[in-house]
């Protein structure tokens, strides 16, 4: 089977959770799946958010929601993100800006003061399962480097530079413990700590993110999302998840 593999990088990037404080806009720590989906659909020329048609609710009958276009022509992609800046931590630092259109705020002179947290300097290999029509379509569309839309990395403030696009080999895997070089599903293994004997400085990152759309309300559902160099003894039910490539063992999802 084969992958279709990129470089995605960007001076700054802004993966905004939805719930905030009243102080500050906060960013998850790495891109999530619906975010890469996001991107792919701005390369095909798929609509978003702002192009979905909601259907309003008819009386006696209940709301009947679907996915924006580019949810529901691409959900079925498997990815699987590799982080590449070290140990996959990402600097944030807090950007303090003005919105100054006149109706951002209620207070006199219509001035909204922004504070958003930014990843600095963010870079990922993005792989790309090739297992279906749209997945074959999208690997054209990079490897051409073509785009409909101008993708960027959760806000048109930060555009998304792809590079070193290419097709990789990935062959199926049944080690039972291994080492996971991509963000990989908790629920995929439980982790094996080192021995004292080992002279390996382990790393462990972990938060919940988005991975898929509820059909009904088109909100995030979450999943906990694991990055780390220790040993993993994986799942029998999650070994078919798993593919070799390039000296790498990678979870698609």
């Amino acid at each position: 089977m084969e992958a279709v593999k990129f470089t995605l990088s960007g001076r700054n990037a802004f993966f905004k959770k939805p719930k905030v404080n009243a102080y500050y806009y906060f960013t998850y720590s790495h891109i999530h799946k619906v975010a890469l989906l996001g991107i792919f659909g701005a390369i095909l020329g798929y609509g978003g958010y702002a192009q979905k048609e909601w259907k309003k609710e008819k009386k006696g009958h209940p709301i009947e929601v679907d996915y924006p276009e580019f949810y529901e022509k691409l959900r079925h992609i498997k990815v699987s993100v590799v982080p590449k800046n070290e140990r996959g931590y990402i600097p944030k630092k807090v950007q303090i800006f003005n919105n100054s259109v006149g109706y951002a705020s209620a207070e006199q002179g219509g001035n909204l003061i922004i504070k958003e947290q930014w990843l600095e300097n963010p870079v990922w290999d993005i792989y790309v399962l090739i297992d279906c029509e749209e997945a074959e379509k999208l690997a054209g569309f990079l490897q051409q480097g073509k785009c409909v839309y101008f993708p960027y990395l959760g806000k048109n403030d930060h555009p998304a530079d792809i590079t070193n696009v290419e097709k990789v080999v990935v062959e199926d895997t049944i080690l039972k413990e291994t080492v996971i070089s991509s963000m990989f599903l908790k629920e995929t293994g439980s982790l094996i700590m080192p021995d004292d004997e080992d002279d390996i400085e382990v790393f462990k990152y972990a938060e919940k993110l988005p991975v898929a759309l509820n059909g009904y309300t088109n909100l995030y559902e979450y999943a906990d999302i694991c990055y780390t160099n220790m040993l993993v003894d994986i799942n029998n039910d999650k070994l078919y998840d798993l593919y070799k490539t390039e000296g790498k063992v990678l979870e698609f999802y």
